[in-house]
């Protein structure tokens, strides 16, 4: 071989690596490296698959009510995980894990292995479901005392355990109240509780109701005639006490209405020492009053015009 071949060989091999080149990048993507896959939130659960498949052969009983409690306590996790997703909304993470522990109480009883889908795709959208409802329906639209709120969850409790052994069926107050230990009174003022959480607009219509009558239309007015027989009641007495003087001035001021420099000419004293013969009086009636405990029977603040209903009344 000549120099000159060799020296063309040479100059030939760069090239041919060059072209391998691209090829070789694009094996590269075609055959790119494994990614790991991220494991599923609920990749832990148990296979209750078996579990199931008993529950359905077997009858009414002890024996599957067992076997329902053993399987809510293995998903318990998932439905503890499910709650901490709706954690600060408004409602303690204790009350949405009972809420979700309900949810997955109703999905073991209603699940049907029979369909072919797994459980967890059966639970998962029901515990959910049953977490929303309960921030649409039973999150707290008014203060409620602490008391009642924990005869609430007792009860919602209660109603979740019992509803393992009764096959759908709700739990009744009597049943409600052996298995929590409550009296009667408290498991209904629980159950009440929990349908009790926003106010009732005045103005919404009344169900069944007819031309838009209103809660507010069932409501009665003030009547001003029960204040007068208040007041009437509160200041007799005080005023049969007064002074006979005193009582002849509230009588000209409240009942002739007279103006104070006219009581004061026909009284032969000044219009001041009247504006303070009123204001002491209508204040010790006042406070007379109050120290009996009827300051509600005090209609005005104002001494000088505090009882021109209550003086009249009490004539």
């Amino acid at each position: 071989m000549t120099t000159a071949t060799r020296t063309r060989d040479r100059n030939r091999r760069p090239a041919a690596r060059q072209r391998k080149a691209p090829t070789e990048r694009r094996q590269q993507r075609v055959h790119p490296t494994p990614r790991r896959t991220r494991r599923h939130p609920h990749d832990d659960a148990p296979d209750s698959a078996a579990d199931f498949a008993a529950i359905a052969a077997l009858p009414e009983g002890p024996e599957r009510a067992a076997l329902r409690r053993q399987v809510v306590e293995a998903w318990i996790p998932m439905a503890e995980r499910l709650a901490r997703q709706y954690r600060n909304r408004g409602e303690s993470l204790e009350d949405l894990e009972q809420v979700a522990a309900l949810g997955l109480t109703k999905a073991v009883a209603r699940y049907d292995p029979e369909r072919g889908s797994a459980f967890e795709s059966y639970a998962v959208p029901t515990i959910v479901g049953e977490i929303k409802r309960h921030f649409r329906d039973h999150l707290w639209g008014l203060h409620v005392p602490r008391r009642v709120q924990e005869l609430r969850n007792r009860v919602r409790v209660s109603i979740r355990e019992l509803s393992l052994n009764l096959d759908g069926r709700s739990p009744t107050v009597a049943e409600i109240a052996q298995h929590s230990g409550m009296p009667e009174e408290d498991v209904l003022a629980g159950m009440e509780a929990l349908e009790s959480f926003s106010p009732l607009s005045l103005d919404a219509e009344l169900p069944g109701a007819e031309d838009g009558y209103s809660l507010q239309d069932t409501l009665g007015d003030s009547e001003p005639g029960f204040d007068l027989v208040l007041y009437r009641e509160a200041v007799k007495p005080h005023l049969e006490r007064l002074p006979e003087r005193e009582r002849h001035i509230l009588y000209l001021r409240y009942f002739h209405d007279m103006t104070q420099s006219s009581i004061a000419d026909r009284l032969g004293i000044s219009q001041m020492h009247v504006s303070r013969l009123i204001n002491r009086t209508c204040k010790r009636i006042h406070d007379e009053i109050e120290g009996a405990g009827g300051a509600d029977a005090v209609a005005a603040d104002r001494p000088d015009t505090p009882a021109p209903g209550k003086a009249r009344a009490a004539a």
